[in-house]
């Protein structure tokens, strides 16, 4: 058997759309740019991927808590994260062919060891110029000047739009963290070092083209704050590194070769170290995670404009400060991405057949198992109260349309691990088999036996990639 794993994304895009992962926004009205819906199986996979993560980085995190922000919030918090006054896009357009692009984005193309981002103006022009970087749509050299484009959505509350009035959907979840910190720590008693977790939607307006779901205007988020000493935060950041890279390894089991650590050179004024880890997609390396040290610049910000404190008092020396924040920022639809592109292969078996299989963990499946009847006359009764009783532990799926091994087929590229078919033996013997989605190799179990064998499946599988 012979396995490819080389992918484009517009099989990704295909993929999706007819397996019922993700489909264009508005569609039926010609769509809405950067905007996606997530079918019957996209939504399961996120849930499932915003569940391991919760657990990971709130749950069985030390100190650490959850929190449901609002996505509407006084102005005042995105004057004080610097949003108002400086959240913006390097834009300009080709002036044949009207196409916008990104300055920043266009030269990290060119040269995927750069990173542009923080840049003047004039830095970037200098570098577009000198390499003659021109347009990725219709390959002329005809540039606008950079423009910066506020990537904040506004709207207005009340019935008149003044400025008094105007407010933002908010562009990142990390300020509810940080504007409820002493609330959340004075309910909670927490005692630094502490964390805030959230998961939650946020809004950029993207208007660059997005690579899929890669840049949207709409996304979640799935970020975590740890509160802490200035004197441990370097420790704390090292650790946190680690954490992601476990995470997305181990847990997820997306493979190593495909991840890289990009550590930032040039830091933002009040940041002392920051590091994305990067996944090599089909369209090239992105960003996948964000692990930030981000001093105590936010909290302080806060304090200044809101005069309320931000300190945490220390009850063992007896001391005032505000804490250090080391954050983990992950966007949720590159890691579904991510996620997608790394477990799908392409697989010609020995009689010169092909399959598509997604390989993915089985806790990350959108259905464990998949239940088939062999034949619908005789069979379906027993078929279905057994999907109804592993639906009790399992997340399982029916299928009694078409041929068996047009069903197992259709199992492979969504995912499932295992299917469980019934047969008329079963109304005798009373055991189904069981097949593997990666080695089609099948097994008979008694149903008695089932849900105790198909755990030990799936906590085999995970030992083998290290994932327990």
């Amino acid at each position: 058997m012979m396995t490819t794993d080389k992918v484009s994304i517009d099989t990704i895009i295909a993929m999706c759309k007819n397996r019922g992962f993700v489909f264009q926004g508005s569609e039926i009205y010609d769509g809405l740019a950067n905007t996606w819906d997530y079918g019957p199986l996209g939504v399961e996979l996120k849930n499932h991927i915003k569940q391991l993560w919760w657990r990971e980085f709130v749950t069985t995190n030390d100190n650490s808590v959850g929190l449901d922000g609002g996505i509407l919030m006084n102005r005042n918090v995105w004057v004080a994260s610097g949003h108002v006054g400086g959240f913006a896009d390097p834009l300009m357009d080709c002036k044949d062919c009207q196409t916008r692009t990104r300055a920043d984005k266009l030269i990290e193309s060119h040269d995927e060891n750069i990173n542009a981002d923080g840049w003047t103006n004039q830095a970037l022009e200098a570098y577009i110029n000198q390499h003659h970087l021109v347009c990725p749509k219709c390959g002329k050299f005809n540039w606008t000047p950079i423009r910066q484009f506020n990537l904040m959505f506004e709207t207005h509350r009340g019935v008149t739009q003044n400025n008094t009035d105007q407010i933002f959907l908010r562009p990142e979840t990390a300020q509810s963290e940080f504007i409820n910190f002493t609330n959340v720590q004075r309910s909670m008693r927490l005692k630094v070092p502490f964390g805030i977790g959230q998961i939650g939607k946020a809004f950029r307006n993207e208007i660059t083209p997005g690579n899929f779901i890669f840049r949207t205007v709409e996304f979640e988020q799935m970020e975590h704050q740890l509160f802490c000493h200035a004197d441990d935060a370097m420790a704390h950041y090292e650790k946190y590194k680690q954490k992601i890279w476990n995470f997305i390894t181990n847990t997820l089991g997306i493979r190593a070769e495909n991840l890289r650590f990009h550590d930032h050179e040039k830091l933002v004024f009040y940041a002392k170290a920051a590091c994305d880890m990067e996944y090599h997609f089909p369209f090239g390396w992105g960003e996948l995670n964000g692990t930030h040290h981000r001093g105590v610049h936010d909290l302080t910000n806060h304090q200044n404009l809101s005069k309320k404190s931000m300190e945490y008092l220390d009850p063992m020396t007896n001391q005032k400060f505000i804490p250090t924040v080391i954050e983990s920022s992950q966007g949720l639809e590159r890691l579904f991405l991510a996620i997608l592109c790394d477990a799908y292969h392409t697989e010609t078996l020995a009689d010169g057949d092909t399959r598509v299989v997604l390989k993915l963990n089985p806790i990350l499946a959108p259905y464990q198992i998949c239940v088939l009847p062999l034949q619908k006359k005789g069979l379906t009764e027993t078929a279905t109260q057994l999907y109804r009783d592993l639906q009790q532990q399992f997340t399982v799926t029916y299928d009694d349309a078409g041929s068996i091994g047009k069903r197992y087929r259709r199992q492979d590229e969504i995912g499932t691990p295992l299917c469980v078919t019934v047969d008329y033996d079963t109304l005798n013997d009373q055991a189904v088999t069981i097949r593997n989605r990666d080695t089609m190799e099948q097994t008979r179990v008694k149903i008695a036996d089932l849900p105790a064998k198909v755990i030990d499946i799936f906590t085999s599988y995970n030992k083998k990639k290290n994932i327990l």
